[in-house]
């Protein structure tokens, strides 16, 4: 007879109505109005990113936008400086720095980006603000949500949604704005003469913003952003986190103001339910740490509110470590965080290097698809074409030459006047004045320099290809 596995009855707990999320009957989150440090660091950050994303395409430098990606011409003015798309690799730095950057404020203080500068937390709360407005706090919206549909109801959701629809129009066109010059861009939204590419660019992103914003909100953070998925890997028990004091708080329960918690056998929290009210995901923080947090400390502030009114410390809900929680102190230097920050240093250093020695003249040189000729003097040339940029913001006047060029000579244009920004485009002939070419094909290099600024100037190579029996 085999022997029988033995079995272990556990008792199963159920769970108890702090852990269930708070939301309403139509499952939708309606978050509470609050007030506090964080909410007010939050409105003044996210109001100074709106005002440089709003406002600083309309600004003007130099007589036209002060920035602009103009994709048509291929040129991308940022205030001062023009940049092209040889100059793409500065844009690559930038990135690599942006994501260091995450990587280093994730492991010092959690998603602090995702709660206060992330574009899609900002509308959101822009959205819920206007949600607020039209159809009134929590309470309100709740019963709106759950009446019947009548004069009210619909007069107050079509306030909301024409809100949101201008907001979303307003954050496409400005977005194309940097794309495409913003003032005759509004001038055809305004009077319906929009171009049919431009238009569609403009309700593209009108629509995403409307739906991600207005519909979908914490759906986005909890299932289709990334980071809320490898966030984790990043935290290590010193990283200021959002979290909640168990050992103050437990037991949870109601009780009067006047009541010392511990002669109840109770703790500091009296189970409000606030912190998960104000909650735009909807988590209720003392379940411990969760994927869906964003790190907006909405429920600091809420919690904070309620421990202000019973005559509590504050900091039962905080910025904290697990380290903290357990007794420890935070370590605020740690390899992890040192090895991020000095990788953003060194990067950051590198690119402002890479700005200041980028050269404001380019020159390409392309050879011509045949291999060689031979011209009336029985001499091999090599045909190019050539391209100089004109990088910087003023007229400038360059000097075309070979570089060690001994034993060819150069045939064609080799002054060359261009515009600010201008691109000039023109064919050059190499000839080859050595009797025996020492190879079949040859480097050689081709030099622009400003002819009033010798220190402006670019290199390119090319191949000189020559019949080595002659």
């Amino acid at each position: 007879m085999s022997e029988r596995i033995p079995v272990q009855i556990i008792e199963r707990v159920e769970p108890s109505r702090a852990n269930v999320k708070v939301k309403s009957s139509d499952n939708l989150i309606h978050t509470r109005s609050f007030t506090g440090l964080f909410r007010n660091l939050r409105v003044s950050g996210a109001g100074f990113l709106f005002l440089l994303f709003f406002g600083t395409v309309w600004l003007d430098w130099g007589g036209r936008q002060a920035v602009l990606w103009d994709l048509a011409d291929s040129k991308f003015h940022i205030f001062g400086a023009t940049f092209w798309p040889q100059d793409f690799i500065l844009l690559s730095a930038l990135l690599i720095i942006c994501a260091f950057g995450l990587f280093a404020i994730t492991v010092f203080a959690g998603r602090v980006w995702c709660g206060y500068t992330c574009p899609q937390s900002s509308w959101t709360w822009i959205f819920m603000w206007c949600e607020k407005l039209t159809e009134g706090e929590r309470n309100q919206r709740i019963k709106l949500q759950a009446a019947p549909w009548g004069v009210n109801k619909l007069l107050r959701r079509s306030a909301k949604h024409s809100l949101w629809l201008a907001i979303s129009v307003l954050t496409g066109l400005t977005f194309v704005g940097y794309f495409t010059p913003i003032r005759p861009l509004a001038n055809e939204l305004l009077t319906l003469q929009l171009s049919g590419v431009s238009l569609f660019w403009v309700l593209f992103f009108a629509g995403a913003t409307y739906i991600n914003a207005g519909w979908l909100r914490e759906a986005v953070c909890m299932h289709m952003c990334p980071y809320a998925r490898f966030q984790s890997v990043m935290f290590d028990k010193d990283t200021l986190t959002v979290s909640y004091d168990a050992a103050r708080g437990e037991n949870r329960g109601p009780r009067k103001r006047e009541v010392d918690p511990a002669s109840v056998g109770l703790g500091d929290c009296i189970d409000c339910q606030m912190c998960v009210q104000v909650c735009p995901t909807g988590i209720d923080i003392r379940d411990g740490l969760q994927m869906e947090c964003i790190g907006c400390a909405a429920c600091i502030d809420a919690c904070d509110s309620i421990m202000d009114k019973m005559g509590y410390a504050r900091g039962l809900v905080s910025y904290t470590s697990e380290a903290v929680l357990q007794g420890g102190q935070t370590r605020l230097l740690r390899p992890r965080l040192i090895g991020y920050c000095a990788v953003l240093l060194v990067m950051i250093g590198a690119l402002v290097l890479a700005l200041v020695e980028r050269p404001m003249v380019s020159l390409d040189v392309s050879k011509d698809r045949g291999l060689f000729r031979e011209n009336s003097q029985g001499q091999i040339e090599n045909i190019y074409s050539l391209k100089i940029i004109n990088k910087t913001q003023q007229r400038q006047q360059y000097h075309l030459t070979l570089v060690d060029g001994d034993g060819f000579q150069l045939q064609g244009k080799t002054e060359v006047s261009l515009a600010a920004g201008e691109i000039f485009d023109f064919p050059v002939s190499v000839t080859m004045i050595a009797e025996h070419p020492s190879s079949g094909s040859q480097t050689i290099s081709f030099e622009v320099v400003d002819s009033d600024d010798a220190s402006v100037r670019s290199l390119a190579k090319s191949r000189f290809v020559a019949p080595l029996n002659r």
